[in-house]
């Protein structure tokens, strides 16, 4: 499910494997890139080695209408097994999107969700939304379908990995 009024993202699904095998999956940054078909590879940054408050990674990111690029994300919440949360910087600092993996127990398994926000920060989005009062709406809605496809396809990934 998308929403450009708020510029959110989210998928969920269900999986038949306890929390704990399930955060092991998702607190691993080299795993969503095996899904995503946008997201190419992660790699931990300033010597972190694992997901803690403040540790930094990259990502390499490429698809066919925006070409290649890189991130750098700052982990700004683990709660283990419950939350695994990052935020998108740019190289000035701001803060243009925040993803996060939410779990829950439930009925022998876990629930999955995965989300991501736009901002809080001014982002690429917002210029791209603002430039054109005709287009830019219906881009910033196909970039989150687009993210959306992405997501589900991590979700979805995660769940063969933790139920295999």
């Amino acid at each position: 499910m998308y929403s450009i009024e708020d510029r959110t993202v989210e998928v969920e699904t269900r999986i038949g494997a306890a929390p704990a095998r399930v955060w092991t999956l998702a607190s691993d940054i080299s795993v969503p890139p095996r899904f995503s078909g946008e997201l190419l590879e992660t790699g931990w940054l300033d010597g972190a080695d694992g997901p803690r408050v403040g540790a930094r990674f990259a990502g390499r990111n490429r698809n066919g209408y925006m070409g290649e690029w890189t991130t750098t994300s700052e982990v700004v919440e683990v709660d283990e097994p419950r939350t695994f949360a990052w935020d998108v910087l740019l190289p000035d600092g701001r803060r243009v999107a925040a993803w996060r993996f939410d779990l829950r127990a439930e009925d022998g398994g876990t629930v999955l969700r995965l989300s991501m926000r736009v901002g809080p920060d001014r982002s690429p989005v917002d210029d791209t939304y603002e430039s054109d009062p005709e287009k830019g709406p219906r881009l910033v809605g196909k970039r989150l379908r687009m993210l959306e496809g992405g997501m589900r396809a991590t979700v979805e990934g995660i769940r063969g990995l933790a139920e295999a």
